[in-house]
C-alpha cells in the first residue's frame, strides 16, 4: 500500500460514497478554507489501484512551522486494525517529509448516543478497542472536553427526519410548539435567500462566530456549484403583526365591555364575572402595549424586520445547520424555532434522513453554562452524539519538539 495525492475529482467521488462522511471532508470545504489562508491536499491510501481510505489535510503555517488538520478525521474504517495501522504509518511518513510537525484529527468515532432527555440510546461496543488502538499508534488524546474547547464540537445534536409530518411536529417539546404557533400568528415568515442575503447572517453572528461575511460567501459559492447549500432567513411582517395585534386588542376590549355591562345589570355570578374580567383586562393592557409597539415597528420597518438566519449544507442523505444566527432584540417572536421547524418539514419531504443541528455541550453536565443552547436544540426531540474528541499525531518529531518548546501549538486554528 502507498499514499497518493488525489485529484479533486478522485477525492470527491470517494467522499460522496464513504460513510460516515462529513461536510468538512469535501473539496468544497477545502476551497473555502483555502480562501481563509489554509493550504490543502487530498491524500489517499492505495491498495494497488483500489482507494481504501482518504482525507482532506489542511495546513496552516505559523512562525515558520507547518501544522495540519484533518477536519472530522480521516475517511477510514477505524475498526479495521490493519488498515488504520498501515495508514497511520504511511501518513506520518508522508506528512513528516513535508516538514509538517503534526496532524490533529477529530474523528467521527461515536462513543455514545443520547436521547433528548439524556438517556443512553446506544453505546459503541468497539469504542474502547478503537480508542486504545489509536493511542498505541501514537495518537495523543487531547481529553474529553464538555463544552466547545475542541476544533469541532464533541457533542452534536441531530433530528431523525424519516417520520411523517405530524409525528415530527408532535415530537417537539410543547413549549417549543407553542412558540412556533405564536410566531406564525405574529407574522413571522421564512424566506429562501441568496448570496446577497448573507449579510443578514453576518450581522446576527459578528462577534459570536470566528469567521466573517466573506467566509459565508465562499461556502455559498463552492458548495453552491453542485447545489449543495441553501440560505434561509425569517422576517417579521410588520403589517401582519399590527393587524393581528389590533384584532386581539379589539377582541379583548369588546369582551371587557360586555363583562362590565353584565356586572352593572347584575346578570350572573358577580364574583365569577369579576374574576373573568380581571383576566380579560390583563390581555387588554397586554395588547394595548403591543399595539403601540406594532405601530412603531410598521412605521420604522414597513418592509419587515429580519429576525433569524440559517445556512444549510446538503450532503449525501443528510442536511447540516452549518451556521445560524438571530437578532437578540426580537428573540421573543420565536422566529428561530419556526424556521428550524419549517426546514425540518422541507428537507423531510425532499427525502433527507437526518438534520444535524450542530454542536451542544455535554447534556449530562450539571451547572451547564450552555443550558439555553442545549435546550433550544433538544426541544426539537434531537438526539445527541458523543464523539471521541481530538487526537494529535506527531509527524516530524525534531521539528515538533522545537515548535512546541518555542511557541506552543494551541489556538492556531479557527473553527
Amino acid at each position: 500500500m502507498h499514499i497518493k495525492l488525489l485529484t479533486n475529482a478522485e477525492f470527491l467521488e470517494f467522499s460522496k460514497l464513504f460513510k460516515p462522511s462529513s461536510i468538512y471532508q469535501t473539496p468544497y470545504y477545502a476551497f473555502a478554507m483555502h480562501e481563509e489562508g489554509y493550504s490543502s491536499m487530498f491524500v489517499g491510501l492505495m491498495d494497488g489501484n483500489v482507494l481504501k481510505a482518504a482525507s482532506l489535510i489542511l495546513v496552516y503555517k505559523i512562525n515558520g512551522f507547518k501544522y495540519a488538520l484533518a477536519p472530522r478525521g480521516f475517511l477510514i474504517d477505524y475498526n479495521d486494525n490493519e488498515l488504520v495501522t498501515t495508514f497511520t504509518k504511511l501518513i506520518k511518513k508522508f506528512l513528516g517529509k513535508q516538514d509538517i510537525v503534526a496532524v490533529k484529527i477529530n474523528p467521527m468515532i461515536i462513543k455514545c448516543v443520547y436521547s433528548s432527555m439524556g438517556h443512553v440510546i446506544s453505546n459503541n461496543n468497539l469504542y474502547d478497542v478503537t480508542f486504545n488502538r489509536l493511542k498505541s499508534l501514537g495518537y495523543f488524546h487531547l481529553g474529553y472536553n464538555n463544552y466547545f474547547e475542541a476544533l469541532k464540537p464533541r457533542f452534536e445534536a441531530y433530528i431523525n427526519l424519516d417520520l411523517d409530518y405530524i409525528k415530527l411536529f408532535g415530537n417537539i417539546d410543547k413549549s417549543c410548539r407553542n412558540k412556533i404557533r405564536k410566531a406564525v400568528r405574529d407574522g413571522i415568515k421564512v424566506y429562501h435567500g441568496n448570496e446577497d442575503d448573507l449579510k443578514y447572517l453576518y450581522e446576527q453572528t459578528k462577534g459570536k462566530y470566528p469567521r466573517g461575511l466573506q467566509y459565508f460567501k465562499d461556502l455559498y459559492k463552492f458548495f453552491g456549484r453542485d447545489n449543495l447549500i441553501d440560505f434561509y432567513y425569517s422576517k417579521l411582517d410588520t403589517t401582519d403583526y399590527l393587524q393581528y395585534t389590533q384584532a386581539k386588542y379589539n377582541e379583548y376590549s369588546k369582551k371587557s365591555l360586555e363583562l362590565s355591562q353584565r356586572l352593572i345589570s347584575q346578570k350572573g355570578n358577580s364574583e365569577k364575572i369579576i374574576s373573568e374580567k380581571l383576566s380579560v383586562d390583563k390581555n387588554v393592557v397586554k395588547y394595548r402595549n403591543q399595539l403601540a409597539e406594532a405601530t412603531e415597528y410598521l412605521r420604522k420597518y414597513p418592509e419587515g424586520i429580519v429576525t433569524s438566519s440559517a445556512l444549510i449544507i446538503k450532503w449525501q442523505d443528510e442536511v447540516y445547520l452549518a451556521i445560524d444566527g438571530f437578532d437578540e432584540n426580537y428573540k421573543k417572536f420565536g422566529a428561530k424555532q419556526l424556521m428550524i421547524w419549517k426546514l425540518m418539514g422541507r428537507y423531510a419531504k425532499l427525502g433527507y434522513k437526518k438534520f444535524h443541528l450542530g454542536g451542544v455541550s455535554n447534556i449530562n453536565k450539571l451547572n451547564n453554562k450552555y443550558k439555553g443552547l442545549n435546550e433550544f436544540k433538544l426541544n426539537f426531540h434531537a438526539n445527541v452524539i458523543e464523539y471521541a474528541g481530538d487526537f494529535e499525531l506527531i509527524t516530524n518529531s525534531p521539528r515538533y519538539f522545537v515548535y512546541k518548546n518555542s511557541f506552543g501549538i494551541t489556538g492556531i486554528f479557527k473553527k
